[in-house]
């Protein structure tokens, strides 16, 4: 299985992680991020990928960020 994910995890293109970061309310991107990007976001999808679930929620998301140690505060989880 790890194969397959590290091979299509180069399918996140920079302009997907742009337009990911643009959501976030990002400004401006160093371009040495988009590899930490790729790996982090490999990190966190063989998590969800093990745990045998198709969907990612709002708080894998929060959860993944404070494991990392870059803890998000949200007020209303929709």
């Amino acid at each position: 299985h790890s194969k397959i994910l590290r091979d299509s995890i180069q399918g996140i293109t920079k302009p997907a992680i742009r337009r990911l970061a643009r959501r976030g309310g990002v400004k401006r991107i160093s371009a040495d991020i988009y590899g930490e990007v790729r790996l982090t976001l490999m990190e966190f999808l063989k998590k969800v990928q093990y745990q045998q679930r198709k969907t990612v929620t709002t708080l894998d998301v929060v959860y993944a960020l404070n494991r990392i140690g870059k803890p998000i505060y949200v007020s209303a989880l929709r």
